[in-house]
Formats: structure tokens, sequence, C-alpha cells
């Protein structure tokens, strides 16, 4: 069965590392990725974003985006300065950790992989789909995912911050093309599965047109097991809360749903649920951070204190 998670808070997490997929191949990030030959920076950019100031001057400037009609349309300055820093540096992951100096954030963010990797997906139809940003426009299921190369080798210090964790958070994120293909990483999912560290997968809010059409979340959990082979998860975190009718009328004109949860199935997975209240939906659909934030520290505290 599902439980309602308590507010219990008693001391803040001392250190946070996120660990950010580079495959990216749309958009501002796809294009530095072909005409600079350097790793996307833009899953980065909006994590660095996320651990700082989000008031902050730095913090605004990374996040400003060119209008108009020349070359930097649609570039973001954040992902110029990681490009920059990447060509200054000679490494991308040392213009990660200098971006985040500059920016102050509150933890650390490490790519998955240095090396240049295509996301690649096989189709129920047998079709092959290269490139992140292709698959959902296939429509159709996905029977499974693949790197390309096959063997990516992970970055040490990513590695390093998994099997050191206390906690380990994965999602929310767009399943096959965000969360799976951190997973897929060579050591990722094994390292998360023999971590004694407590294990939470963030079930995404709304399914996604194109990649998740009617899975609940106990297919989002089994889809995960079955692209890495290992079964990862000690708990699936749940909203609860109530989609305004204004928005959700919105959502379901784009093919989009609420991601309906099967405790009873959930359970047969060998996964702990924890539902609260966390919607944010002022405009879009996404989870509020604060009331996230305690509910995970609180189930954290909780399990610590039972083992």
């Amino acid at each position: 069965m599902c439980r309602e998670q308590g507010k219990r808070m008693r001391h803040p997490i001392a250190d946070l590392a996120a660990v950010v997929t580079v495959m990216d191949d749309g958009g501002s990030s796809g294009r530095l990725r072909r005409e600079y030959k350097i790793l996307p920076p833009g899953d980065i950019r909006n994590c660095l974003v996320a651990l700082s100031d989000d008031e902050a001057l730095l913090s605004k400037l990374f996040r400003y985006r060119f209008a108009g009609g020349g070359v930097l349309r649609g570039h973001s300055l954040g992902n110029l300065l990681l490009t920059a820093l990447t060509g200054i540096t000679g490494d991308f992951a040392e213009a990660v950790r200098k971006s985040g100096q500059v920016l102050a954030i509150r933890g650390r963010i490490y790519p998955s992989t240095l090396q240049n990797v295509t996301l690649e997906a096989t189709m129920e139809d047998g079709r092959v789909i290269a490139g992140e940003t292709r698959i959902p426009r296939a429509h159709g299921r996905i029977r499974e995912l693949h790197l390309r190369p096959r063997r990516v080798r992970p970055l040490a210090e990513a590695m390093s911050a998994i099997q050191q964790a206390n906690l380990i958070l994965v999602g929310p994120g767009s399943l096959y093309t965000s969360v799976i293909p951190n997973l897929l990483v060579s050591g990722v999912a094994r390292a998360i599965a023999r971590s004694k560290a407590t294990r939470v997968y963030i079930s995404n809010l709304m399914t996604q047109p194109g990649e998740t059409d009617g899975m609940s979340t106990a297919a989002h959990v089994r889809a995960i097991y079955r692209q890495t082979g290992y079964k990862l998860f000690d708990y699936v975190v749940i909203n609860n809360g109530k989609i305004s009718p204004r928005v959700a009328k919105r959502y379901r004109a784009e093919g989009a749903a609420p991601v309906a949860t099967d405790a009873r199935e959930l359970a047969r997975l060998g996964v702990r649920c924890v539902r609260g209240d966390l919607l944010d939906d002022r405009g879009v659909i996404r989870h509020d951070s604060v009331r996230l934030a305690k509910l995970l520290i609180s189930m954290f505290l909780a399990h610590s204190d039972t083992h």
C-alpha cells in the first residue's frame, strides 16, 4: 500500500551531487554539439541554475536566451559560456566545475560520461531511431534503448558520488530520453543496485506524448528494471495533489495525462510508495520543489531510523 509521509525534518542535506545526462542533440545544445564537437551543455546548464541562487544576476544571465534572427538565435548564454570554458580548459567536466564556482552552486554537478554518445531506440515495429530528439517523434512503442557506442565509460567522480551516497534519487524526467540513458552508462545501474543508500524513484506527474503514452508508475519502474537488468529502488514518490481542471484540459489537448498509480503492482515489484501533495500547476505542471525536498528528507530519516 502507498502511505502518506509526514513532514519531520531534523537537518538539511549536507552534500548534494547531481549526475546529468549528456545525450541531447536538439536545440541550442545540439547545434553547439555539432559545430564545436563538445558535449551538449543544456541539461548541465539547467542543473547549474537549479543549484544556484535563482534570483542572482549570474543565474539570470545563464538562463538568458537570445532572440532575433541572427546566428545567436535560440542559444542560451549559459550554453555559450560552457562551450567557451570547455575551449579554454580543454575539459568539459572542468568547465562544469568552474561554472559551478562562478554561480556559487549548492552542490556538485557531474556529466555521466565524457564520451560523445548517441541514444538509439529500437521500436516495437522494428524501426531503429537514433538521436534523443527524434525518439519521441517516432510515434511508436519503444522496445529497447541502446547507447552508441555500446560500452560507455562513466566519469569517475560521478561513480564515486553514487558509491558514497546515503540517498539516491532518480527522476523525475523523460523516462526513455533522460532517466534511462544515464543508467545505461557502464557501471552506473550496478553501483545503484549494490548501494546501501535509500534509493528513490520520483514518479513523473504526467505522461509524455510519443514516449510514455498510457504508462503507469509501475510501468515506468518495470521499464527501468528491464533496461538495466537490476532492481534499483526502495521507494517510489507519487503525487496525490489534484490538478486544476483548466490546466488538465490543456494537457489533454496535447496528449498528456496524469501518470496512474497501481500500489499493488508496485508492491509486486518490491517498491514501497510514498504519497504527498507535491503539485505545482501554476501555468505548467511540475513538482513543488520545497514540498518534495521536505518529503524526501523526512522519508530518508524515517528509513534510516529503521535500519
